[in-house]
């Protein structure tokens, strides 16, 4: 069992992806830059699976990160459509959102495996 300060330190990265990806998912489309197409479902893939991977690092429970990372990619898509921002929600976007769940924990299962 880690000690209470080493808990805290585990859950600052998965506070600190939390905070980016709603950085990075609520930004006005005025504020993002320009890029290549698709390049927006690589960024979806990426963050989603770096909040699966701090999640389990932060010692989250599978389920409920799972079902929680989940609602917030399908929370995120229709607030983009319907908040003023300028944005439009994309069922792709949240189908590539669960896929990089998925990436992510896959990723730490292997390391757990790895670990042993």
């Amino acid at each position: 069992m880690l000690d209470p300060y080493r808990a805290h330190l585990t859950r600052l990265p998965f506070a600190l992806t939390i905070t980016a990806s709603a950085v990075i998912l609520f930004t006005p489309a005025s504020g993002v830059p320009t890029a290549p197409p698709g390049t927006d479902k690589i960024v979806h893939l990426v963050l989603f699976a770096t909040l699966a991977i701090t999640g389990h690092l932060a010692r989250v429970r599978c389920t409920a990160l799972l079902i929680g990372l989940s609602c917030y990619a399908a929370a995120s898509e229709l607030l983009q459509a319907v908040l003023p921002l300028g944005r439009t929600g994309d069922l792709a976007d949240a189908a590539v959102d669960l896929v990089g769940i998925g990436v992510g924990v896959l990723i730490t299962a292997g390391l757990r495996r790895y670990r042993r």
